[in-house]
């Protein structure tokens, strides 16, 4: 093996920009509250190796999107990212309202009709120990990218959907929208791995908790909206907005959701930000109904879409 050069800071920066930077045609600008400015140089988007966002999963984050240069439930995501960090005993560098204005200000950065925010919140850099007092002050990150929307077939053919191996996470563990997705990265190779376009999740008595990244419902043969509970579960923003849109069309009820039910389901529905409302036609394998697309996921869609146009956060 050859000997490891020592270089200058000059001589790694250097060497540092000139490496291939995958995923760099995706992001268009980002923010690092150290820093405390905004750049458009995705090589430049770097994280310190000590942070224990990095090397500890200690910290939080929230993902929203934007259309027709309209950031979606931006307050909705705060809000949620507010619980987070106070569940584990953390706040952010900066304001709530500050970090809201930051938000806005990197989505007008990235200058594209559409796209996607990540707002990160972190223990900090300090050291490379568990103990989160290494760390002298939180850290925050917002970055803007490319939004790449689901395929129309999705919507007009419906998707596939399986039981995953994965089982759900620790009630207490899985209200806390934190950086630890181990489990929502096996989930996702898991249906990649077999074919499947979405994977499900359960609880240890069998109940249905959630997809990867998304949120799971069931519409009942007696036309109610059916919703697990939020016992081992993330509650999404666009789960919560949707039954606030639809609550005067159609009952809407919380209750332990088996697999006998989602194979007994008129529609099985898939709810998240980048997807609105998704229809599910086959779950293992086996039809859902009759096979199409339903009307309760067409009308969930449309009115998202809707309340996008109507009350997105416009910048």
């Amino acid at each position: 093996m050859p000997e490891i050069p020592v270089l200058s800071p000059g001589e790694y920066q250097a060497k540092l920009l000139s490496l291939p930077r995958p995923g760099a045609d995706k992001v268009m600008a980002f923010y690092e509250h150290r820093v405390g400015a905004i750049c458009k140089d995705v090589r430049l988007m770097l994280l310190p190796l000590d942070d224990h966002l990095l090397h500890r999963g200690d910290g939080v984050f929230e993902s929203l999107k934007w259309v027709g240069r309209k950031l979606y439930q931006l307050d909705a995501h705060l809000e949620r990212m507010k619980k987070s960090t106070a569940s584990i005993s953390l706040a952010p560098p900066c304001s709530w309202d500050e970090l809201r204005e930051i938000s806005v200000a990197v989505a007008r950065a990235g200058d594209a009709e559409n796209g996607m925010l990540r707002i990160l919140l972190g223990r900090g850099p300090g050291g490379f120990g568990i103990d989160p007092f290494e760390s002298p002050g939180a850290s925050l990150y917002v970055a803007a990218y490319h939004f790449t929307p689901k395929p129309e077939s999705f919507f007009e053919k419906g998707v596939t959907a399986f039981k995953t191996a994965t089982p759900a996470k620790q009630s207490w563990l899985a209200k806390i929208k934190s950086v630890n997705y181990l489990p929502n990265v096996l989930m996702k190779m898991e249906a990649v791995e077999k074919g499947y376009d979405y994977p499900f999740c359960y609880d240890d008595h069998g109940f249905l908790a959630e997809g990867a990244t998304e949120n799971v419902a069931l519409v009942d043969h007696d036309g109610a909206l059916v919703v697990p509970e939020f016992t081992h579960s993330l509650p999404g923003t666009t789960l919560l907005r949707a039954i606030d849109l639809i609550k005067n069309e159609a009952p809407v009820s919380f209750r332990g959701v088996s697999e006998a039910d989602v194979y007994g389901a008129r529609e099985v529905l898939i709810l998240g930000t980048t997807g609105d409302c998704i229809p599910v036609v086959r779950y293992e394998g086996k039809p859902i109904h009759d096979v199409r697309p339903g009307p309760v996921a067409r009308r969930l869609r449309e009115l998202l879409q809707r309340d996008l146009a109507e009350n997105g956060v416009g910048f």
